[in-house]
C-alpha cells in the first residue's frame, strides 16, 4: 500500500512536518505502507505556473500522480486567518477534480493557540467531502501549547487507527451494543412477521 502525506508548512523545520511525520509514522505502525512525503512549499512556483497556463510542472505533476494513486492521504496544513493555507488550497485546486473519489484522508492542521482548532470542521472536512474523499472521522489539530502536552499522543494514534483501517478495508472497531437497544432485523424477517397467519 502506498500513504501519501502533503505538509504545507513553510518554515523549517515545521511543526507541520513534525505532525505530518507522528501521523505517517502512527499508521504505517498499524497497517504496512510504502510513505511519500509531499512538501507543498517546494511546489509552490509550479503551482502557480499551473494556475496560470493550465500545465504542471515535472515535480509538480510528479506529486499529483503520487497523491492520485495513494490508498491513503494524510494532508496537513498550518492555520492562516482561521482556515487553511492559501498555498495548500491551490495545491488541491490543481489536482484532477475526480482523483480523491473514495479515498481515504486524514486531515490535520497547526497553529499557535488552541482558538483555530475549529478549523479541521470549518475548513478542511467540507473542502474534502466536496471532493468526495472519505475523510476519517479524528481530526487532529495541534496548537503550540499541545506539543509534549496530554492528548495529542492519543489523537494522534486514534486517527492512525482510523486511517490505517480504512487504508486496509476493514470497519473501525465499535464497542458492543448496549442491550437495551434496539436490535436490527433483516428485511425479509420483517416482511414475514406481517403476513397473517395460515
Amino acid at each position: 500500500m502506498k500513504l501519501v502525506v502533503v505538509s504545507a508548512g513553510l518554515s523549517v523545520p515545521s511543526s507541520t512536518r513534525l505532525l505530518a511525520d507522528r501521523l505517517a509514522a502512527a499508521t504505517v505502525g498499524r497497517t504496512p505502507a510504502d510513505v511519500q512525503v509531499v512538501e507543498v512549499r517546494d511546489l509552490a512556483v509550479e503551482i502557480a505556473h499551473h494556475l496560470t497556463n493550465g500545465f504542471p510542472g515535472r515535480k509538480l505533476a510528479a506529486a499529483l500522480d503520487a497523491v492520485t494513486g495513494a490508498d491513503g492521504l494524510i494532508v496537513v496544513t498550518p492555520v492562516f486567518s482561521a482556515s487553511y493555507s492559501g498555498l495548500f488550497k491551490s495545491f488541491f485546486d490543481v489536482l484532477d477534480k475526480d482523483a480523491l473519489t473514495g479515498k481515504p484522508v486524514l486531515v490535520a492542521a497547526t497553529g499557535g493557540t488552541a482558538r483555530h482548532s475549529l478549523v479541521l470542521e470549518h475548513a478542511l472536512r467540507p473542502l474534502f467531502a466536496y471532493l468526495r474523499a472519505v475523510v476519517v472521522p479524528t481530526g487532529v489539530y495541534a496548537a503550540s501549547e499541545d506539543w509534549g502536552a496530554e492528548g495529542l499522543p492519543e489523537r494522534i494514534e486514534r486517527a492512525a487507527g482510523e486511517l490505517a483501517a480504512l487504508m486496509s478495508g476493514l470497519a473501525v472497531a465499535r464497542p458492543p451494543a448496549a442491550k437495551d437497544e434496539f436490535a436490527v432485523v433483516p428485511f425479509a424477517e420483517q416482511l414475514a412477521a406481517l403476513r397473517p397467519a395460515g
